[in-house]
Order: structure tokens, then C-alpha cells, then sequence
């Protein structure tokens, strides 16, 4: 099941998770990945997540270039220390490697990605004991990577780097939720002005590092997969600190920093 909240700028993101027996759309064999693997893993041969991790995500997306990817763990969950997300057949395959801290475990984490073509997308965890996991779903979905942005490269750029959080309140487990947002087109490269018809230069986050107070809860390293205006929902154990600290850098060089204050539900 999927809810999203629509907001002017931002979508809010919410999407429910599954057993991974009772998956609609599992993993399928294909020869992308056994050509990608040895690239990404080395000899490392991830171990099915099981019930230890599971990856949500639509059947077929009603948008390709704003899918959402809800990474989830049961209470009790081993904890992981990182993971990285491949779209099997996007241009550029590793979407993002995400680094979690203790406060957001077990992980109940949301994003949003642009897939190209009908593709697996794949989670490869590492828990803090050193086993590989891999948890994932086929979707279908196409054009992603190319699909026009929202708006003009001019309309798009303008509010570069602002950032917004949206608290959620307690979220049923003795955590809170929030969600982080950051204005940037996210320009793949792979994009037309649409009164040009000119190529658009790529034009990216590539770095997001989220702090409660001065702990961290997740570092992201990220390419042209993760959608138009980065959205991240998570839940996390509060340790009192009044706001996150965010911290994006994209590929012109441009940082943005603020201090986000926690809010209220609302």
C-alpha cells in the first residue's frame, strides 16, 4: 500500500511494507545483474534479507521519475551499518550507498527514485556483524531518467538548496517520524529543455549528511537516480536535540546548510 501527501512543493512519503514471501513483485532473474555484481560486490555473495529487511515498492509506478522505495525492518532487526541501492537498468545502476546511524534502527526509511526501464531495484545491506543482505522488488516502470523536469531550468534552480522538515510525530513504536526535504532539480544529464529542445547538463546532489543535534542519522552518497527535490521520511529514536542538521553538496559545487528545528505533528 502506498499514501502519498501532497504538499505545494514536496511530497510527503508513506508507503507500508509487506512479508517478503508475500511480495507481489520479487526479485527476477536477469543478466543486467549478473554482469553488474562483480562490480558492486566483488566476490561478496549477499545472503537473501528474508524477513530481516524488505524494500516496498510499487508494482508499476504511476510516476517513473518519482518512485517511491520504503527500506523497513521488524523490531528486533539486526542493526545495519550500510547499504546500497542498485537500479539494475538505470544508466547509472548504484542509485545511492547510505550510511545509518543507531538512532534510525531498525531502519524504516522512505525515498524516492527514477527508474528508467522495467528493472530490478535492489537494497544490499551490511549489519553491524558483517553479513551481506540483499532484499529487493521488479518494477515496472520506463523513461525515468529522461522524463521532462516539473519546470523550466530556470524555475527549477530558483530556490536552490532550501530544505524543510516535517515532523510526524510518535510513530507507533516508541520512535518519532519525520521527513527532510531539499529543493534541487536534480538535472540527470539525460533531460531536454522543453522550448530548447537543448541537452540539460547533469546537476546533482551527490552528498547529504543528516545530524540530530551532533549525532548522525543517515550520510548519503547519491547520483542521478534520486528524484527531483529529494525527499527522505524516517523513523528515529529522539535524543532530545531541538532540530536536525543538514548538510547537501551537489555536483557545481554549491553546499547548503541549516539547521532544521523539530516540529510538532502536524
Amino acid at each position: 500500500m502506498t499514501r502519498l501527501l501532497l504538499a505545494p512543493l514536496f511530497v510527503a512519503l508513506s508507503v507500508g511494507s509487506v512479508a517478503a514471501q508475500d511480495r507481489p513483485n520479487p526479485l527476477i532473474e536477469g543478466e543486467t545483474w549478473a554482469y553488474l555484481a562483480p562490480s558492486i560486490l566483488g566476490e561478496v555473495t549477499p545472503a537473501p534479507a528474508g524477513d530481516a529487511l524488505a524494500l516496498d515498492a510499487p508494482v508499476r509506478a504511476d510516476d517513473a521519475a518519482t518512485v517511491p522505495i520504503h527500506l523497513v525492518q521488524p523490531a528486533g532487526g539486526p542493526p545495519l551499518h550500510g547499504m546500497t541501492l542498485v537500479i539494475d537498468e538505470n544508466p547509472s545502476p548504484v542509485a545511492a550507498e547510505i550510511a545509518f546511524g543507531p538512532a534510525l534502527m531498525p531502519l524504516d526509511f522512505e525515498l524516492r527514485v527514477r527508474v528508467n526501464q522495467y528493472s530490478n531495484v535492489r537494497a544490499i545491506a551490511t549489519t553491524g556483524q558483517g553479513e551481506v543482505l540483499m532484499a529487493g522488488a521488479y518494477v515496472k516502470a520506463s523513461g525515468g531518467c529522461s522524463a521532462p523536469a516539473s519546470r523550466s531550468p530556470e524555475e527549477a534552480t530558483a530556490g536552490l538548496g532550501e530544505m524543510r522538515l516535517r515532523g510526524f510525530g510518535e510513530a507507533g513504536d516508541g520512535r518519532q517520524e519525520a521527513q527532510v526535504m531539499i529543493r534541487h532539480p536534480q538535472f540527470s544529464g539525460l533531460q531536454r529543455d522543453q522550448v530548447t529542445q537543448l541537452w540539460i547538463p547533469a546537476h546533482f546532489i551527490e552528498r547529504i549528511e543528516v545530524y540530530q543535534g551532533e549525532e548522525m542519522l543517515f550520510t548519503l552518497t547519491g547520483g542521478i537516480s534520486v528524484s527531483e527535490n529529494p525527499v527522505f521520511r524516517f523513523r528515529y529514536v529522539d535524543n532530545g536535540a531541538p532540530g536536525f542538521r543538514v548538510m547537501a553538496r551537489d555536483t557545481e559545487g554549491n553546499v547548503f546548510e541549516q539547521t532544521l528545528p523539530k516540529q510538532p505533528a502536524t
